[in-house]
C-alpha cells in the first residue's frame, strides 16, 4: 500500500487541484487501485518463495565443484562452467519470451508498423539478445574480468550501429533494451548472477553479482539493429 500510493496521490491530486474536475469511473479506479496492490502483494511474495530461490539454486547446483568435475577435467578453467554459460542462455530467452513489457511493445509496433514489424519477430530477436547477454554475463563472473569493458565496447557497437542502422527502427530497439529487464526476467537474472558469483571461489556478490541486467538491457539493442541492418541489405540485394 506504501509502494502504491504516491501513484495514487499524484493522480488524485492532478485530477482534482490541477484539472479540477471529478475522476471518472471512480468506482472502476478503486476497484483497479486494490487489484494493484493485491497483485504486487503476491508478485514479490512469488518472487521472495520461488523465483530468488530457484535462480539461486540453479547456480549453485551447475557450479558445484562435484557436478563440474564429472563433465570437465580442469575445474579451475573458465571452460568447466559451460552447463552455466548455456544455462544462463536458455533461462534469458525464455523469460525474455514471457516478459509482459515486451509482448505490449511488440503488439504496438506490429500496430503502427502495419504489420511490417512481426510481432513474434521482434520478440524472438530481442530473446536472443538476452540470451547471448546472459552467457557473456555469467562468463564475467566467472573469470572477475571488470564490468565497465564489456558495457563500453557494447555501447560503442550500439552507436556504430546506429549511424548505419535504419532511422525507423532505432527508437525502437533502445525501447526494447529497457522493457527486457522487467517484471519476469529482472528477478531470476538477479538470483542467477548472485548465486553464481557466491559460489564461484575468488568472487563477491557485491561486486561481482550484480551487472548482469546491464548486459540484458544492452544486448537487445545489438541484435534489433543488427536485424534491421540484415534485413535492410538483403532488400536492397533483391532489388
Amino acid at each position: 500500500m506504501k509502494d502504491v500510493a504516491p501513484i495514487i496521490i499524484l493522480i488524485v491530486g492532478f485530477q482534482i487541484f490541477v484539472l479540477k474536475k471529478p475522476i471518472p469511473n471512480l468506482k472502476k479506479v478503486i476497484l483497479g487501485s486494490i487489484l494493484v496492490i493485491v497483485g504486487l502483494t503476491l508478485f514479490l511474495l512469488g518472487l521472495e518463495r520461488a523465483l530468488f530461490p530457484v535462480g539461486n539454486l540453479m547456480a549453485e547446483q551447475l557450479s558445484n565443484p562435484e557436478f563440474i568435475k564429472k563433465h570437465y577435467h580442469n575445474p579451475e578453467s573458465w571452460l568447466a562452467y559451460y552447463w552455466i554459460y548455456l544455462f544462463a542462455a536458455m533461462i534469458g530467452f525464455a523469460t525474455t519470451i514471457a516478459e509482459p513489457s515486451l509482448i505490449a511493445v511488440a503488439i504496438k509496433a506490429n500496430e503502427v508498423s502495419g504489420g511490417t514489424i512481426k510481432k513474434w519477430g521482434l520478440r524472438i530477436v530481442v530473446a536472443v539478445g538476452v540470451a547471448l547477454a546472459l552467457a557473456l554475463g555469467t562468463f564475467r563472473i566467472v573469470t572477475g574480468t571488470p564490468l565497465y569493458l564489456y558495457i563500453l565496447v557494447g555501447y560503442i557497437i550500439v552507436i556504430i550501429q546506429t549511424i548505419f542502422a535504419p532511422k525507423k527502427i532505432i527508437a525502437l530497439a533502445y525501447d526494447s533494451g529497457g522493457v527486457t529487464t522487467s517484471t519476469v526476467t529482472v528477478p531470476i537474472v538477479a538470483a542467477l548472477g548472485l548465486g553464481l558469483s557466491g559460489v564461484v571461489p575468488g568472487r563477491n556478490p557485491a561486486i561481482d553479482g550484480f551487472g548482469l541486467i546491464a548486459f540484458a538491457s544492452l544486448f537487445p539493442i545489438i541484435t534489433v539493429l543488427a536485424y534491421a541492418q540484415i534485413m535492410e541489405l538483403l532488400n536492397k540485394k533483391k532489388k
